[in-house]
């Protein structure tokens, strides 16, 4: 009978290193378990040294340690999640910035923000996906979900549902941005600079009607009732849609354009300028959200510079309505414009 060796068995894996605890930071920094809670968790009620706090957080580092955060979700009877779901429509470099303030300033308040994918469900039924995470609080850029939606996110544990755009929704907090204003602003300088037929880009990109139509309302207001009058251009953004739009120009008749903003102002005047067409001679051009490249356009490329409100404001609205989740929900108007003259009006 052969006898067929036995094949040795693998070696039993090395023994994973245990996860360090707070209790382990606490001997290693010479305090208590509290004093480490407090430290770590940022707690302004119970006052400790700087040092202390500083030998706590080297203690963390050195461990690797990091709390729990559905442990102190337990203590506190509440996460602290902020969700952002992601915006629906293009971003540009100045939402950008708004939302990276935002990020940063609930952090230093000791929130997690968590921004949400767009794929899936919208309005109430991206509310009950939203739920299933169980944030405090959602931050909602644009359209998002009406009454029913706000209510399913309360039911759920958030305690502040806030939206940044043109209405209320019953029950959330609104930051309120109407962009009639900056449509209103660059109508109106166009208007006092002697232009009469007035051009307005309306983009035709998906997720931009919510601005771009407020925009175009706005230019109307700024000139209803006086002689001059407002076409409306739809651009998509590419150079051949803009060639073929700068080569109908004369035809058209105007004599200034609101762009949209300054990106648009970019590709429009470009083509403009290939066509022969004198920039302001012929057509005045304006644009929106006061961009660097704008400035290093020739000609300097006039704009209306918009006015968000700080990361720092809104991350106090959201603790505010987390401390206190009875009181009745705010509303703020908080989108500003101011032009920019420059050369190209």
């Amino acid at each position: 009978m052969v006898q067929i060796p036995k094949t040795p068995a693998p070696p039993s894996p090395a023994p994973s290193r245990s996860v360090p605890t707070s209790a382990d930071v606490a001997r290693l920094a010479g305090v208590s378990r509290a004093t480490v809670s407090y430290v770590l968790n940022n707690t302004s009620a119970v006052r400790i040294s700087e040092p202390t706090r500083r030998r706590v957080r080297e203690a963390a580092r050195e461990l690797g340690y990091v709390p729990h955060a559905a442990a102190r979700s337990l203590r506190a009877g509440h996460s602290r999640m902020v969700l952002i779901p992601a915006p629906t429509f293009p971003v540009g470099p100045l939402y950008s910035r708004f939302l990276t303030d935002l990020q940063a300033s609930l952090a230093a308040l000791d929130y997690t923000v968590v921004q949400h994918g767009t794929g899936g469900p919208h309005g109430d039924e991206a509310a009950r996906a939203w739920a299933e995470l169980r944030p405090v609080a959602v931050l909602v850029p644009g359209s998002g979900p009406g009454p029913r939606g706000v209510a399913v996110l309360k039911r759920s544990g958030a305690r502040a549902v806030v939206t940044l755009g043109p209405e209320t929704i019953e029950g959330a907090h609104a930051l309120l941005m109407d962009h009639d204003v900056v449509g209103h602003s660059a109508g109106a300088h166009l208007y006092d600079r002697g232009r009469r037929r007035i051009g307005v880009v309306v983009p035709q990109e998906p997720g931009l009607e919510a601005f771009s139509a407020p925009r175009l309302d706005g230019v109307r207001q700024s000139v209803r009732g006086t002689d001059a009058t407002v076409t409306e251009l739809p651009l998509a953004y590419d150079e051949q849609a803009a060639a073929r739009l700068a080569a109908r120009w004369r035809i058209l008749g105007l004599d200034a354009v609101f762009t949209y903003n300054d990106e648009y102002a970019m590709l429009l005047m470009r083509a403009l300028l290939d066509e022969g067409i004198r920039i302001p001679e012929e057509t005045a051009v304006i644009g929106a959200d006061d961009l660097m490249l704008g400035r290093l356009l020739r000609p300097r490329l006039s704009t209306v510079r918009l006015r968000l409100p700080s990361g720092r404001e809104l991350a106090e609205l959201v603790d505010r309505a987390v401390r206190r989740p009875a009181t009745e929900p705010e509303a703020h108007k908080v989108l500003g414009a101011t032009v920019l003259h420059r050369e190209s009006s």
